[in-house]
């Protein structure tokens, strides 16, 4: 038997941060050594943090990235550690791994398959290294090798796969079995998606069930730099069998997750199972004694990670509003809240990262200890607004123990169109001013949230989802007022799902919110017009899962208007033909003229492969020609009504 202790270590990461950035990446190498762990494994570009984006090419951030790496190598005696940085190479930026074997830098392993899909925008920064491509390089005065190379250790062959290398069909892991690799490394920096540790997990144990091998995961967590979730979930798998893994969306700096493995076992599976033609060229390889301590039986620790669709939203998004306020410097919320879903899905997530963070942090916990200084929730009324509105409103702030506060702002909605009105030189009305009418309402609502935003140095938090953003359904400088937005990434029809899960529901650690019930009573309105009118979004729009259904398959699947015309026919029988048609046509429309709106929402967060936000994910013209051919065509296609 060749058993060793291994180990992988999630963290949470802030780009340019070099120093806590630091201090956590020691944290993780004292709390792995202290654990026995002879091989560590640490998250893609943990050094810098993944998300610098054009500051990867200033020479400074490469040679600040080279000073932290240098200063982490002394606290590597006796032990192998890999780290991911950026490194340039004759004037070029590389995403590479540093892999350290007892207080000495053996190398870098340099990423051969950049992400460059969805939130991904690597080959703007970096370049793919060539496959079977090795060079020395001079690094501080040192001779190093850099590029696609092995490393074996004590007699130990290592390899590595960065990220998206393992994502690949012809992954290097595949190379790596033909040569007897016993280890496979993978520092990666994969954000959270719903459904999306599954297909980690898949990976991971075929890694090591195909090339006979123990494969080490690690993931950066947290909310690194304002957009994009991870979500750790650190694995050990050998022989097809994850033996370790470690938590997800976790509130803690950082977690090592260790296991005892049997490379001697890995061994004998690769000669039963592998089947290798002579190789005469040996892949570059840097070799280096080590003496592997000796280790008990092997063991690890596992943390299951099988959660709902509801549980993943819960805990990414209450991290990620966490780290966003501990990271903007920001003492606490500021939520206009309108007694409706979205407010109150908003309202209801800051009191779990509350209750969430402070039950895994303790009094470790960032930002204040308590719900009212943590929160402020005014409920801004016009004459248009209503007594359930405003009943659903405080009683949710009362039960989240929020601070709460009714404001009038009729006045100065009087104010304004009496300016407008004096200027125009008529009145305005709701037949032929009602967009106007009601905008002003919305907009007014900004400015006091905002002072109270101000005095308390906390976070304005815009109330819009995803379905709105499709079709312009909010007000900008109004309910898209606000640093961040949450919410801006899923769909109106889920939140509202999940609203009543959380109502009737819940689980284990996020217990239900009874009090939801006056939220989920209501079918939503923007109540912006008369009482007398009855106004409600899907009057204004279409049906929300007509207006979802039409979305992911215009804007995630790329299809035509006729194309979805059909589509969604056998989805929604229950509507005409033309009004289908209908829905289709105004959807498209609204897409197209409200991609400037698109454009200016406070930052969201990425949930899924559905996400519209143009700087990560969906690109659209602001000016276009907004689909008019397509839609004459629609409106002229005859399928036998």
């Amino acid at each position: 038997m060749k058993l060793i202790r291994v180990a992988t270590s999630t963290v949470n990461q802030t780009p340019l941060d070099w120093l806590g950035n630091h201090e956590r990446l020691i944290q993780c190498i004292d709390e792995a050594k202290d654990s026995g762990v002879s091989l560590l494994c640490l998250p893609e570009l943990a050094i810098t943090g993944y998300g610098c984006e054009d500051q990867f090419l200033a020479t400074d951030t490469t040679e600040r990235a080279l000073d932290s790496l240098e200063a982490l190598i002394p606290h590597c005696a006796e032990m192998i550690v890999a780290v991911g940085l950026p490194l340039r190479y004759q004037n070029t930026v590389y995403n590479v791994v540093a892999v350290i074997a007892d207080a000495e830098l053996l190398g870098f392993y340099a990423k051969q398959n950049l992400a460059g899909d969805g939130l991904h925008y690597e080959q703007r920064w970096f370049r793919p290294w060539p496959t079977g491509e090795a060079v020395q390089t001079e690094i501080r005065g040192d001779q190093v090798a850099l590029g696609d190379i092995l490393f074996e250790i004590g007699g130990v062959k290592i390899g590595l796969e960065v990220c998206e290398d393992a994502w690949v069909a012809n992954r290097p892991g595949r190379r790596y079995a033909e040569r007897g690799v016993d280890i496979i490394l993978n520092p990666s920096a994969s954000h959270f998606a719903f459904g999306k540790q599954e297909i980690r997990e898949q990976f991971v144990q075929e890694g090591s069930r195909a090339f006979g091998v123990t494969y080490i995961y690690a993931n950066l967590t947290g909310n690194e730099a304002g957009r994009a979730i991870y979500d750790g979930g650190s694995m050990v798998a050998t022989r097809g069998h994850i033996v370790a893994q470690g938590k997800r969306l976790s509130f803690l700096d950082h977690i090592v997750t260790d296991a005892v493995v049997d490379i001697d076992l890995n061994r004998l599976v690769q000669a039963k199972t592998i089947s290798r033609d002579i190789d005469l060229a040996s892949h570059p390889t840097v070799q280096l004694d080590f003496d592997w301590p000796a280790e008990g039986p092997p063991s690890g620790k596992m943390i299951p990670s099988q959660w709902s669709k509801e549980q993943e939203f819960t805990h990414a998004l209450t991290l990620g509003l966490y780290d966003y306020m501990r990271k903007s410097h920001s003492r606490g919320f500021v939520v206009s809240l309108s007694g409706g879903a979205d407010s109150a899905a908003i309202t209801t997530l800051i009191y779990l990262m509350h209750v969430l963070s402070k039950r895994e942090l303790g009094d470790k916990v960032a930002g204040p200890s308590n719900m009212k200084d943590l929160l402020i929730c005014v409920y801004q009324a016009s004459k248009n607004s209503g007594e359930v509105t405003r009943n659903a409103a405080n009683t949710l702030a009362d039960a989240l123990g929020a601070e709460y506060s009714e404001w009038q702002i009729q006045d100065a909605v009087d104010h304004y169109i009496s300016q407008a009105e004096k200027t125009i030189g008529r009145q305005l009305s709701w037949q032929q001013d009602d967009l106007t009418l009601q905008n002003i309402q919305a907009r007014v609502r900004a400015p006091g949230v905002w002072m109270l935003a101000n005095i308390r140095g906390a976070l304005l938090v815009s109330t819009s989802n995803r379905s709105e953003a499709a079709v312009g359904y909010a007000t900008m400088d109004g309910d898209t007022s606000g640093g961040i937005s949450p919410i801006a990434g899923i769909d109106k029809a889920y939140l509202r799902e999940w609203l009543v899960w959380l109502e009737k529901e819940g689980c284990d650690e996020i217990e239900k919110i009874p009090a939801l019930s006056v939220i989920n009573a209501q079918q939503p309105t923007a109540e912006l017009r008369p009482a007398d009118q009855a106004q409600t979004d899907e009057s204004d729009l279409m049906p929300y899962p007509v207006l979802d259904k039409i979305e992911k398959l215009a804007i995630r699947d790329k299809q035509s208007p006729i194309e979805i015309y059909q589509l969604i026919q056998f989805d929604f029988p229950q509507y005409s033909k033309a009004q289908l048609k209908g829905y289709v046509t105004r959807f498209f429309t609204l897409w197209s003229r409200n991609q400037w709106k698109r454009e200016r929402y406070a930052p969201s967060f990425h949930l899924d492969d559905e996400n519209l936000d143009p700087k990560t994910w969906c690109r659209f013209p602001i000016l276009s020609g907004g689909f008019q051919l397509e839609l004459s065509e629609l409106e002229a296609f005859d399928d036998g009504e």
